[in-house]
This record gives structure tokens, C-alpha cells and sequence, in this order.
């Protein structure tokens, strides 16, 4: 079964940084294209970065790009977002996806392209 658990979220001044977690179980992680996607407070999930297999591909929304690094490491089965300058507009919880892909080099943006899901995590900027 798959899990994905986010962690590192809390409450941030704006200007601040901190970075996220998204640790894989009982998946092979290599073999799954990952992603990190938000949802503003009474607004839709909306794709933030993504990550493909081999490390060698990225995406990022362009409300992120510059600020915001994701990054992957396979042998601990984690995934990461590094966020820098982060502005009030960033408050919202955070979501990691993973999907099962033969493709090492595809990544993806859209949530119906993921099929696992985390619980989630809250980052609040204050302003």
C-alpha cells in the first residue's frame, strides 16, 4: 500500500523560508513521478512543482518559479520543496502526489495525472 506523509509546514513570516517533506512507503520509490500541489483557503488544488523520475526533469507554476526548488532523493524515498521569499499568497495546505510511470523523464502538472495522494500539510505566511 501507498503512503505519503508531508511534513515541515508550520507557521512562516513572510520574506522566511522552510522546507517540505514528503517521505514514500511501501512503493519502490525511483519508479514514481512526484509532485507537490496547494490549496489556497477556499480556493482549488493547484499544481506548485514537479519532479520526474530521474531527478533530470522539473516544473514548476510560474506563481512559484525562482522562489521555490523541488528536489528528490530515491535513496531515502523522499521528496522535498524548498521554499524561499515566501509571501502570504503561499498560505495553504500542501499536498505531495505520486504516480507509477515507466517514463523516467516525464513530469506532471495536472492532479488527475496523479493517482496517490499525502494528508497534507499547513504553511501559513504571515505578513
Amino acid at each position: 500500500q501507498v503512503q505519503l506523509v508531508e511534513s515541515g509546514g508550520g507557521l512562516v513570516q513572510a520574506g522566511g523560508s522552510t522546507r517540505l517533506s514528503c517521505t514514500a512507503s511501501g512503493v519502490t520509490f525511483s519508479n514514481y513521478v512526484m509532485g507537490w500541489f496547494r490549496q489556497p483557503p477556499g480556493k482549488e488544488r493547484e499544481f506548485v512543482a514537479g519532479i520526474s523520475r530521474n531527478v533530470g526533469g522539473t516544473s514548476y507554476a510560474d506563481s512559484v518559479k525562482g522562489r521555490f526548488t523541488i528536489s528528490r532523493d530515491n535513496a531515502k524515498n523522499t521528496m522535498y520543496l524548498r521554499m524561499n521569499t515566501l509571501k502570504p499568497e503561499d498560505t495553504a495546505v500542501y499536498y505531495c502526489a505520486a504516480r507509477l510511470t515507466v517514463d523516467l523523464w516525464s513530469v506532471l502538472t495536472t492532479p488527475n495525472g496523479y493517482r496517490y495522494w499525502g494528508q497534507g500539510t499547513q504553511v501559513t505566511v504571515s505578513s
